[in-house]
């Protein structure tokens, strides 16, 4: 088997299957997928469940992109349905959307203060814009000061907490910028050129991104049971392997835990269906102030699907990540300690030209869909580069 392959692609989900696709049809390459889990697809893995709705594995997925090139390649695909995410926080009772914006201000304040805190918002920032809850708090204006407290306190203290385990002053600000302050009455929660939902679901997208002559596939296939590094040289079945590898799965764990664990924080979902049409208004609420749950997503909200008197929820439970049998590593938890340890695996790794990481896990950052989708197209265009520059 070690001289069928090109190259290895360890991981089926959206880095892996683009990548091995690309090398597949691109390059002319042998691509060997091994997938730990039964199933393709990673974390966007979807099914049917037995009331048949389609449902969301490992929460909640909606594409979204500004990138043409991306937009373009994944269509080929699929074809999409014209979905927008909008989002509801239940602040204290009352359904407000996320990101806060104009719209959320109204329902926050009386509308006279609403209107002077509008036009100082306005005034200050300009219409349309973006800004972080760290720019507002910024603020020296006693109103302004006065919505910060409000925002910080309702929409980002406790379900950072909750998602994450430390106060929102205690983690990288990027993650933070992930939810900005609209000075708009935009409601949906991305703003995007391209948004959608798969029209035969994500499963269904795999399968045909998957599906060319060059690419297989070996599910319920432990990597670190075949695939070794030892020094600067890969075995593969314990017999030396010359071709290229793209690992995509958590670098800790390729090497064993060897510096120690690195921290991620993991989820537990409570599926729940109803005997309803409809279980809330919007895809998903936030529950931002209270409960010991993140958020609840409604499916047929996401999926479209005309299904009477039945539907399904999911309700997310952050926790630590511990490392134990059935435990998915969703979030890396970004800070400077935690990046140097990271810097300690990937280090052991650069002495291998052919071996290239790829990912959420495998590059300890956080990632969009779209932005993986990118990565794993660069590194596509990378490798062609090199390739030529061999002839």
């Amino acid at each position: 088997m070690n001289n069928t392959y090109d190259c290895l692609v360890i991981g089926c989900g959206l880095a892996g299957a683009v990548i091995s696709r690309e090398l597949a049809e691109t390059q002319g390459k042998k691509v060997l997928i091994i997938e730990k889990r039964s199933h393709i697809g990673g974390n966007t893995y979807d099914f049917l469940n037995e009331d048949g709705i389609l449902v969301h594995k490992y929460g909640p997925h909606i594409f979204h992109s500004g990138s043409k090139r991306v937009f373009d390649y994944i269509s080929r695909f699929t074809q999409w349905r014209d979905y927008s995410h909008e989002v509801l926080a239940d602040i204290h009772g009352t359904l407000m959307p996320v990101p806060f914006n104009l719209n959320s201000l109204y329902m926050a304040f009386d509308s006279e203060k609403a209107s002077r805190l509008e036009k100082k918002l306005v005034a200050t920032y300009g219409t349309d814009k973006r800004l972080t809850i760290s720019q507002l708090r910024d603020q020296t204006d006693s109103e302004l000061v006065e919505l910060a407290d409000f925002v910080y306190n309702n929409v980002f203290l406790h379900y950072t907490e909750k998602q994450w385990g430390v106060t929102p002053d205690h983690i990288d600000p990027s993650v933070i910028a992930r939810v900005p302050i609209l000075i708009s009455r935009d409601n949906r929660y991305f703003q995007d050129k391209y948004q959608g939902i798969p029209s035969n679901g994500y499963t269904s997208l795999f399968e045909k991104l998957l599906k060319h002559p060059n690419i297989d596939l070996q599910l319920d296939t432990d990597a670190n049971m075949v695939l070794k590094m030892i020094g600067n040289d890969i075995l593969f079945n314990e017999k030396p392997f010359k071709g290229t590898v793209v690992y995509t799965g958590a670098l800790d764990e390729f090497f064993d835990c060897r510096f120690g664990r690195l921290p991620y924080r993991t989820l537990d979902f409570l599926f729940e269906t109803h005997d309803m049409t409809w279980y809330q208004s919007k895809g998903t609420i936030n529950y931002t102030v209270d409960k010991p749950f993140t958020r609840i997503t409604e499916f047929k909200h996401l999926t479209g699907q005309n299904i009477q008197g039945k539907t399904t929820t999911m309700k997310e439970y952050p926790r630590e990540y511990t490392g134990n049998e059935g435990e998915i590593p969703y979030y890396a938890i970004l800070n400077d300690e935690n990046f140097e340890l990271y810097r300690k695996y990937k280090k052991l790794t650069e002495g291998c030209s052919d071996f290239h990481l790829l990912g959420r896990l495998a590059e300890y950052k956080y990632y969009n869909m779209d932005a993986i989708i990118e990565c794993a197209l660069k590194l596509a265009d990378h490798m062609i580069g090199v390739e030529k520059g061999k002839d």
